[in-house]
């Protein structure tokens, strides 16, 4: 019998930190082929196995269209330093690109859809970056996807390509140290791998039931798991 074909995941945020990690794992096994679309040409990780279409945002549904992927995984984003500390700007990428992204997906047959979120997201919570993150989770639940898993990591642990940032590493280096000791309430917020983020997005992308998940740090290490399992199993045969 023929060994089976690999999935086909779109994705958009290639770029980012938890982008590069997906497209790095996935290209490590042929359990799934990502198909990346990104607004401008960026160097890809070394030993990438995919496709990169390159096109305005307006046109990312005929690309859907085109490529038939089942699922995708959403890994968009910006922060409030490179927004200006302009909330408008802020809410373009963070919602409003994310939305109309998941709309044009879903109008074109994707089925399955991750979209990478943060810990403590809520629409009460007095930080704007967490409010639109859950305004964010709300307005794509509604777009009609048959699967969508919702990935809530705490503070990402990974190596930026060309993006260093200085408090973010700082994080980075006390988090090892504070996390045994805060209250359990905190545990959500803990420093967690990229690698575990990026594993697990793609072996949620690849599920079949329907419904809609969120998924705590704990909760991505055990999709995590099963998804190198799967792979290590794929491997053999």
């Amino acid at each position: 019998m023929g060994q089976k074909a690999p999935e086909r995941i779109g994705m958009v945020g290639a770029t980012g930190l938890i982008g590069r990690r997906v497209i790095q794992i996935s290209s490590a096994s042929d359990m799934a082929r990502i198909v990346g679309i990104a607004r401008r040409e960026s160097v890809l990780p070394e030993g990438a196995r995919m496709e990169m279409f390159v096109a305005e945002p307006e046109k990312w549904g005929e690309v859907f269209e085109a490529v038939k992927p089942r699922a995708l995984i959403c890994a968009l984003g910006t922060t409030w330093k490179k927004a200006g500390r302009d909330e408008e700007a802020f809410r373009a990428v963070d919602q409003d690109l994310i939305l109309k992204t998941a709309e044009a997906a879903k109008a074109a047959g994707v089925v399955n859809m991750v979209l990478v979120s943060a810990a403590g997201a809520n629409r009460q919570s007095k930080s704007f970056y967490m409010q639109v993150k859950a305004e964010t989770e709300d307005l794509v639940s509604k777009v009609g996807f048959k699967r969508l898993d919702v990935l809530r990591p705490g503070l990402l642990r990974g190596a930026r390509a060309g993006d260093f940032r200085f408090a973010e590493k700082v994080a980075m280096t006390v988090a090892p140290l504070i996390e045994p000791l805060l209250p359990s309430s905190y545990e959500m917020y803990h420093s967690i791998d990229a690698d575990i983020v990026a594993q697990a997005a793609l072996g949620l992308a690849m599920r079949r039931a329907a419904g809609r998940f969120t998924h705590d740090n704990e909760a991505m290490k055990r999709a995590a798991r099963e998804w190198r399992a799967k792979a290590e199993k794929d491997e053999e045969d």
